[in-house]
């Protein structure tokens, strides 16, 4: 296959890349800075301000920009029509954050970004302002010479589930519709090991409400003939998984994953596993990260040890998470999870469950000339062919794009490596990688650009 670009124009796009990065990673730390946490209990001012920044990054690079609010926050779509018959490229990414947590954990203010051993540290700066700055820095290397059309969307609300995307989608449609989207939110293989992600794991959360007494009585007079709400719920909680560690809940879907060197030694270094403490589950490790189901209990609602008294618990709780196959159908899953639970309610104890969240996988079609071109686009960048990975986290929005618009090519990429720690303390960008991400990005579009129409 003739290559459709030249290598002068591969060393140019390169050079100019490299020239632009010192402004890119100024431009990334300054919107690093603004704490635009998501969620309720956070000031929402900053979610604005960090919109507001979004949007004047892509007035400078000559897009057309309007900020939509659709009943959640706010998110920036801008656009920028390329030449007459040329095809649209659509690039996502979001614009808020995790909370910090803990900051006693961070090594250096989560919203102070700063530099450490070619890393920069910092909320948000891999998750995802930096897939933000690969879309300005493609843009800005390219200049006038872009020969496609490009429409940017930045979200403002994905880290809170998205919830007002699909108004988003439904309202404002027409204006992201293109041939190629490229949703900038995931990571790669490793360090110098570019990946297209092809698989993402649905989800799910429920609540499980245990309740046994209609009030709390004195477990020395009553404990050993009445059971207490906890007892059951362990009960419940430990009947989700046998005793390889894999889900228990029968019926539900599972695929084989990319055969990919990954060992338990990579496994424990990259999870932080502690010695001694064994893995889960059966097939591979990637084939239990990324396509089989799992359950994880992320929250209980029972007395805690400080605040607890000899008293039998008369109602408990617990919040789990179940990641799905990425083709499985999340409210089937729920029912088999709630029915699962239901069959192994011991006592006569009332229970119920309650569906919390929900978001459908996704499995790429990756095949096609524009896979064809991001594939090569990588290879230019890194100088070595991408793998097709899977992630096991959920991203529900792939799916919606995949459903609001069926003819795309969507190609799921991102700025991480496994050492990112996003969402945790010590989030960080690998600098040189980010370098390799925007120039591929750039390759790309002008390898979309250079196809036959």
């Amino acid at each position: 296959m003739t290559d459709v670009l030249t290598d002068d124009q591969k060393t140019a796009l390169r050079e100019r890349v490299r020239e632009l990065m010192p402004q890119v990673r100024a431009d990334l730390e300054a919107l690093t800075r603004i704490p635009s946490v998501s969620l309720d209990a956070f000031d929402q001012a900053h979610v604005e301000a960090s919109a507001e920044a979004t949007a004047a990054l892509l007035r400078a690079e000559g897009l057309a920009v309007e900020i939509v609010r659709e009943g959640g926050r706010p998110a920036v779509i801008g656009h920028r029509p390329g030449p007459p018959g040329s095809r649209t490229v659509m690039l996502y990414a979001h614009h808020d954050v995790q909370p910090p947590g803990d900051e006693s954990l961070w090594e250096s203010a989560p919203f102070e970004p700063t530099e450490r051993d070619g890393r920069l540290y910092g909320r948000g700066a891999a998750d995802d302002k930096a897939g933000i700055m690969a879309h300005v820095a493609a843009l800005r290397a390219h200049g006038d010479d872009l020969a496609v059309g490009v429409t940017i969307f930045v979200e403002g609300e994905e880290e809170i589930g998205s919830d007002s995307l699909p108004t988003i989608l439904e309202r404002h449609g027409e204006k992201l519709r293109a041939d190629a989207i490229v949703l900038a939110d995931s990571g790669n293989w490793d360090i110098g090991e570019p990946a297209l992600t092809t698989t993402l794991r649905g989800m799910i959360r429920a609540v499980i409400t245990v309740s046994t007494l209609d009030h709390g009585v004195h477990s020395g007079m009553f404990g050993g003939a009445v059971p207490d709400a906890l007892m059951v719920l362990v009960r419940l909680l430990a009947a989700l998984h046998d005793d390889e560690g894999s889900v228990a809940v029968p019926g539900l879907k599972e695929g084989v994953a990319s055969d990919l060197d990954y060992d338990e030694e990579r496994l424990r270094r990259e999870s932080g596993l502690l010695d001694g403490v064994h893995p889960i589950g059966s097939g591979s490790l990637l084939t239990r990260m990324w396509t089989k189901p799992s359950l994880t209990t992320i929250g209980i609602d029972a007395p805690t040890i400080a605040t607890s008294s000899n008293t039998l618990v008369p109602t408990a709780a617990a919040k789990v998470s179940m990641r799905i196959a990425p083709d499985e159908h999340d409210l089937d899953a729920f029912e088999r999870l709630r029915e699962h639970v239901l069959a192994h309610v011991p006592w006569g104890a009332r229970v119920e469950v309650e569906l919390d969240e929900r978001g459908l996988g996704f499995a790429a079609d990756a095949d096609g000339p524009v896979y064809d071109q991001a594939r090569a686009a990588f290879e230019d960048a890194w100088g070595v062919a991408p793998v097709d990975i899977g992630v096991g986290g959920s991203i529900p929005f792939v799916a919606a794009f995949a459903e609001q618009f069926p003819e795309a090519a969507i190609l799921v990429t991102g700025v991480e490596d496994p050492d990112a720690r996003a969402h945790g303390a010590n989030e960080s960008l690998h600098l040189g990688e980010f370098e390799t991400v925007c120039l591929a990005e750039a390759l790309l579009l002008a390898r979309l650009g250079a196809l036959p129409a």
